[in-house]
């Protein structure tokens, strides 16, 4: 989940984590003296109407897509290039040493802490439009159903036809006006879902949430509409990333993202909140439940979130000392190869990929670094998901302050009457917050708000309400 506060000044939680937001000068010149390096062996394909599709303003553009039909009419061939961080980046150099240490962007709501300097994420390596950029390029061949029949990738040489944003890409899909480069995006999209049910894949489709200061000068948490665009896109994404599983797995190195799958006490926990919220699963399966229901709104947002505990022990791993593991949610072997300006571990599994289909040596500075790769992506996805609750917790806290003593709408989700509290969520605003006192399990009642302290990053309601 992304959260949008950019008139809120958050820069206290920068420091407490230690997240770095700015770049010393040795880094910034490397990366505004950084060229091509594999400018004279790539295959020119800039004839491929490629298009990028980001949220609006977005600079840091890794993936451009275009979707063409097979020749005869039966399947698909999507070209889905990835910006080529590596070809920017001197092995030993300044901006490899510092892109070791942060790992990946770290998303605070008013500015991001960049894993590249802008002059390479904004400027030379981001797939801009109009303009020639170097990219690693994949080419997936897809039969009738949206399964993949063959792929390959290299280095090529792209130039993207637009900038597309998802909210004129959605008013275009309803309009039928879809750009030609996408025209395919929402069929590709839907068959390659249905193969994620079929694998029982977990689609996580966390809406973003934004603050805005209403017309009294108070601050409102608001959920951004999540437009199905989005998730096709997100599956052309997925769909290279199990690619380039695959290939490792079948070659035996390489960078995985692993996830254990969900336990019986975690999918009860599960079954248990939906079902306080009032959805009911049935006969579907939890990846055809949700898929199902719309994260737009507070309850299905709710859903979603207590989707995430399904999803616990994702890991990254360097395959060349054991077993290929799965990705449990993905429901086959997975990679991360597709945001290398925003990645680390995108960059090296690319390169991985290049290497493994070129038949050629993998780079010693990819196989010398993977160790220390791997425990960077380990301790800054962890640095990660404390900012990200911390940012959470203090823009809802922040958004509440002004109503202390006020009750709420809330539905119970989990009630602990032996400890005296429960967990419980409020619609308006959209909150998953601690009570005092235990309600029944599923009921919905009224709440009162005891706490909202941002220093503290603190919520806490009580029951039953005053």
């Amino acid at each position: 989940m992304k959260l949008y506060a950019a008139h809120l000044d958050l820069s206290s939680i920068a420091k407490e984590f230690k997240v770095p937001t700015a770049f010393d000068e040795e880094v910034t010149h490397a990366a505004a003296r950084a060229r091509d390096q594999f400018a004279a062996t790539r295959t020119d394909k800039r004839d491929i109407p490629l298009v990028t599709i980001d949220p609006e303003g977005s600079m840091d553009l890794d993936q451009a897509v275009f979707i063409d039909k097979a020749s005869g009419g039966a399947g698909y061939v999507v070209y889905y290039a990835i910006a080529d961080v590596a070809a920017f980046v001197e092995p030993g150099g300044p901006i490899e040493r510092e892109s070791l240490e942060r790992g990946q962007t770290i998303y605070l709501p008013d500015e991001p802490a960049r894993l590249h300097p802008p002059e390479l994420s904004e400027g030379e390596a981001s797939l801009l439009p109009d303009v020639d950029r170097p990219a690693v390029l994949w080419t997936l061949n897809l039969d009738a159903s949206g399964e993949v029949e063959d792929f390959q990738v290299e280095r090529a040489l792209v130039r993207s036809r637009a900038r597309l944003d998802y909210d004129g890409a959605h008013a275009d899909l309803v309009n039928g006006e879809l750009h030609s480069s996408i025209a395919l995006l929402p069929e590709v999209g839907k068959l390659r879902q249905a193969s994620s049910l079929r694998r029982h894949a977990i689609s996580l489709r966390l809406p973003s949430q934004r603050v805005v200061e209403n017309e009294d000068g108070q601050f409102e948490l608001v959920i951004e509409p999540r437009h199905e665009i989005m998730d096709y896109n997100s599956e052309i994404s997925l769909l290279t990333g199990m690619c380039a599983g695959q290939l490792m797995a079948k070659h035996g190195v390489g960078f995985l993202r692993t996830l254990p799958a969900a336990t019986e006490e975690s999918e009860r926990e599960f079954l248990e909140g939906i079902a306080a919220l009032g959805y009911e699963v049935g006969e579907d399966s939890i990846s055809e439940f949700l898929l199902s229901i719309n994260a737009d709104e507070p309850r299905g947002m709710a859903a979603m979130r207590l989707a995430q505990r399904l999803l616990r022990g994702a890991d990254y791993v360097w395959l060349g000392d054991g077993e290929a593991e799965i990705h449990a949610g993905i429901g086959g072997y997975y990679a991360h190869v597709t945001a290398p300006l925003r990645r680390l571990v995108d960059r090296f599994a690319s390169e991985v990929c290049l290497a493994l289909c070129a038949g050629e040596e993998i780079p010693t500075w990819v196989t010398d670094n993977a160790d220390d790769v791997i425990s960077t992506m380990r301790r800054t996805s962890q640095l990660a998901s404390q900012v990200d609750k911390a940012v959470l917790n203090w823009l809802e806290a922040r958004v509440l302050q002004p109503w202390i003593g006020h009750n709420f709408e809330a539905v119970v989700l989990s009630s602990d009457p032996e400890k005296n509290k429960a967990s419980v969520f409020v619609a308006d605003p959209p909150v998953l917050a601690d009570t005092v006192g235990a309600p029944p399990q599923g009921s919905s009642t009224h709440v009162s708000l005891i706490s909202a302290d941002p220093d503290k990053r603190e919520v806490k309601f009580a029951w039953p309400a005053d």
